[in-house]
C-alpha cells in the first residue's frame, strides 16, 4: 500500500517506496510504458527484463485512440477502449496505480494523464522510471504476469483539455506552454504545402526536459520547479494549457506542475494537429 503524505507524493514515487508497496498486502498495478518515438521496440525492452509484476501497456494503441481529420498522431483514446485495457491490466475500482517507462517519464506520464481524466484518483509515476529502479539494486524478471481481471469503470472528462480554437485564445488569457525542445520550436522555413514548423503564435518554450535534475533524470525538486515556472510567470493565478508534438511529453510538464500544486489544460492534438490543419497560423523563432 502506497502512503500518500504532501502533494509531490500524491503523483510520484521512489524506487524503495515502489518496492515496499509491492511487497505489501495490497500491492499496486504497475503498468511498463516503454516507448519512444522512433527508438526501441517498447514490448522487446519490456520482455528483456522489467520490474516485478509489471503489465506492458502499448503507448500508440491503448493510450491514444486512432487519428483522424485535425485530431492530431495521438488523440485520446475512446473511454469504452480504455477502460477494456485497464480492466485487462487488472485495474479495479479501488486499485492504485503505478507507471513508469526507461525516459524519465516522459512517456510514462501519458499514462499518468490519461488515467486521472478517465477518473481514477490513485495513479503515480515512477520517478526516474526503469533506471531508478536498476540503480537502487532491486529485482527485474522476464516473468510475464497475468493479473485477475479488473473490474473498474471509466468515465472521460475528469482532467481538462483544450482544443486547437482555444489553445490558439490561450495566450491572450493565460498563458500557453510549447513543451517540446527549443528548437522545434523555433522552427523553419518549409517547402510550399509542406506542414508548418515552428509553434502557435504567443505560446511560450518550456521544454519538459528542464521539469528534471539533470544528473540522476529524477523530477527537479519543488522549489526548483516553482522557481523554474515562476521564470515563466506561470503562478497558477491565470488559464494554463501545454501542448506538445503528440499530446504525450506535454502530460510530462502537467505532472510537474500538479506537483506544485498547479492545474492546467492539455491540448491532447498538440502541434501535429494544429501543422495539420493549413488554415493554423504558424510562429517562428525563440520568443512567442
Amino acid at each position: 500500500m502506497l502512503k500518500k503524505v504532501d502533494l509531490r507524493s500524491r503523483h510520484l514515487v521512489s524506487a524503495g517506496e515502489l518496492s515496499e508497496a509491492l511487497a505489501s498486502e495490497n500491492p499496486p498495478v504497475l503498468l511498463d510504458i516503454r516507448f519512444q518515438l522512433g527508438g526501441p521496440e517498447g514490448l522487446k525492452e519490456y520482455l528483456a527484463g522489467h520490474i516485478p509484476t509489471a503489465v506492458f501497456v502499448d503507448l500508440p494503441t491503448e493510450l491514444a485512440g486512432v487519428e483522424k481529420g485535425f485530431s492530431g498522431r495521438r488523440p485520446l483514446p475512446e473511454i469504452h477502449d480504455l477502460q477494456r485495457d485497464a480492466r485487462r491490466w487488472g485495474v479495479r475500482e479501488n486499485s492504485a496505480v503505478v507507471v513508469y517507462d526507461n525516459n524519465s517519464g516522459q512517456q510514462a506520464s501519458r499514462a499518468w494523464w490519461v488515467l486521472r481524466w478517465a477518473g481514477l484518483t490513485d495513479v503515480r509515476l515512477l520517478d526516474g522510471g526503469f533506471a531508478a529502479w536498476q540503480a537502487a539494486g532491486l529485482q527485474v524478471t522476464r516473468d510475464v504476469p497475468l493479473p485477475s481481471h479488473g473490474d473498474v469503470s471509466l468515465s472521460a472528462g475528469h482532467l481538462p483539455t483544450i482544443d486547437a480554437d482555444q489553445a490558439a485564445a490561450l495566450p491572450g488569457e493565460g498563458t500557453l506552454l510549447d513543451a517540446r525542445g527549443a528548437s522545434a520550436y523555433r522552427g523553419k522555413p518549409t517547402e510550399p504545402g509542406q506542414p508548418g514548423e515552428g509553434h502557435i503564435p504567443g505560446a511560450v518554450s518550456a521544454p519538459t526536459t528542464e521539469n528534471l535534475d539533470p544528473t540522476t533524470g529524477l523530477f527537479a525538486s519543488e522549489k526548483e520547479l516553482r522557481s523554474r515556472f515562476e521564470t515563466l510567470n506561470v503562478t497558477g493565478e491565470t488559464p494554463l494549457g501545454v501542448y506538445c508534438g503528440g499530446g504525450v511529453t506535454a502530460t510530462h510538464q502537467l505532472l510537474a506542475l500538479a506537483t506544485i500544486g498547479i492545474d492546467a489544460a492539455l491540448f491532447p492534438g498538440s502541434w501535429s494537429a494544429w501543422s495539420s490543419d493549413p488554415s493554423r497560423p504558424v510562429a517562428q523563432g525563440d520568443t512567442a
